[in-house]
């Protein structure tokens, strides 16, 4: 199976926003595919984002579209580093662990 897209829900007041785009570009671009940038578009996030207890989504979150026209959630928290600064590569390395098990396609060179 291949990504037809990556979305990244974000809103521009929010303190990561930059670091979100950055990551879901860095994916868009080690998938090839095109990147959409949605802004606070939480009817998109209730449909297909991670939610709560209460079927409640947050933002940011960065999702995949399949070929199939399926809609797969791949980030909706920042992992942290022991100095609890957002951890840019693990969240790369856990967006690719969730794409493999999907059975998405990733290229070589971005396999951990």
């Amino acid at each position: 199976m291949k990504a037809r897209k990556v979305v990244v829900v974000t809103a521009e007041h929010h303190p990561y926003h930059k670091l979100w785009l950055k990551l879901a570009e860095e994916l868009s671009k080690a998938l090839n595919v095109p990147l959409e940038v949605k802004v606070e578009d939480y009817v998109y996030l209730v449909d297909y984002g991670d939610k709560d207890e209460f079927g409640m989504s947050w933002l940011p979150q960065i999702l995949v579209e399949l070929e199939d026209n399926s809609v797969h959630w791949l980030l909706s928290r920042l992992p942290l580093n022991d100095a609890l600064q957002p951890d840019e590569g693990k969240a790369i390395s856990e967006m690719i662990e969730k794409l493999k098990s999907l059975g998405v396609e990733v290229p070589t060179s971005q396999s951990t």
